[in-house]
């Protein structure tokens, strides 16, 4: 069953991290971000516009991330976010946080027998 990444549907943070590991494999406009982590989760995960855009411009102010308008592959134009050194050290602590957090939580769920 898909989750869509909304605020009451992904635990706090998560789609932060998504959106910040996505960037580190290059320049992506929102369209591209949504996509490519819908792809890489098998659609798992599915990104709602109206929680993506909202993590996009509070992670832009935050500095984890820097925009510029460009224009996309199908000729329009788009903004294209890119992964600063702050937003970087940010996934490191997430990644980190996460992991924790999912390892204590298959203690609970998944107990070995």
């Amino acid at each position: 069953m898909a989750q869509k990444a909304d605020a009451n549907g992904m635990l706090h943070g998560t789609l932060d991290a998504l959106i910040l590991k996505t960037l580190t494999w290059g320049v992506r406009h929102g369209y591209g971000i949504a996509r490519w982590i819908e792809e890489t989760t098998g659609d798992a995960v599915v990104v709602e516009e109206g929680s993506l855009y909202p993590a996009l411009y509070r992670m832009e102010r935050r500095g984890w991330i820097e925009a510029e308008w460009g224009t996309s592959e199908l000729g329009r134009k788009a903004k294209f976010y890119r992964v600063t050194a702050k937003g970087r050290r940010q996934l490191a602590a997430d990644t980190a946080e996460w992991a924790k957090f999912s390892a204590g939580v298959s203690k609970v769920l998944l107990p070995s027998s």
